[in-house]
């Protein structure tokens, strides 16, 4: 018959604790990353779709005009919008041009930067004179 033996190692050991804490801290910063890359993407499709709304604003403005007051030449303008309570600059670069005595081309081009990167959007319509 085996005597019983009775042990105090119940629990866990500090270096267990440590392992666990380590491995559970490497698992939260990858988490935290994920959520970080997530943000980023986020922000990024907010401002292409800011800069398609800016885009279809400014060519809806352009169109309404009649015919003779759209002039042929190009202009730019800083239009401000504000994505996620910042302020964000987008740049329109239009550019018209005479097709044919009754019809012109309008080009709009939408500029912004993040992250340090540029980007653009374009649009191109053409408008022709009315027949009456």
């Amino acid at each position: 018959m085996e005597p019983n033996v009775h042990s105090s190692n119940s629990g866990f050991t500090l270096l267990e604790i440590l392992v666990a804490l380590v491995i559970m801290t490497v698992g939260l910063l990858g988490i935290l990353q994920t959520a970080n890359v997530a943000l980023l993407h986020t922000l990024s499709n907010q401002l292409r779709n800011d800069a398609i709304i800016v885009a279809d604003e400014q060519m809806v403005l352009e169109m309404t005009k009649p015919f003779d007051l759209i002039s042929a030449s190009a202009s730019t303008q800083v239009v401000q919008r504000t994505v996620y309570n910042a302020l964000k600059n987008f740049t329109v670069i239009k550019t018209v041009t005479n097709v044919t005595a009754r019809t012109k081309s309008i080009a709009l081009v939408v500029q912004w930067t993040n992250k340090g990167e540029n980007f653009s959007h374009t649009i191109n319509s053409l408008i022709s004179k009315s027949s009456k």
